[in-house]
């Protein structure tokens, strides 16, 4: 999914952000407004996964969106 398509279903995605990564709060979706790569580096601070894990599981959020 292009960077303007991720923005363009940002509020679809943030319901299933937070499903997904609890821990991650409603302020810091906010701030990270669809920038992937914001949200990629979000996640990984706050869970400690790899980049490429995270990256997978971001595209199958996308996919069910």
């Amino acid at each position: 999914m292009t960077a303007d398509a991720l923005k363009g279903k940002w509020k679809e995605m943030k319901g299933k952000l937070r499903t997904e990564f609890g821990e991650l709060t409603d302020d810091e979706l906010e701030a990270v407004k669809g920038d992937r790569e914001q949200l990629e580096g979000l996640i990984q601070k706050r869970y400690g996964k790899a980049k490429a894990e995270i990256s997978r599981m971001i595209d199958e959020i996308e996919k069910a969106v």
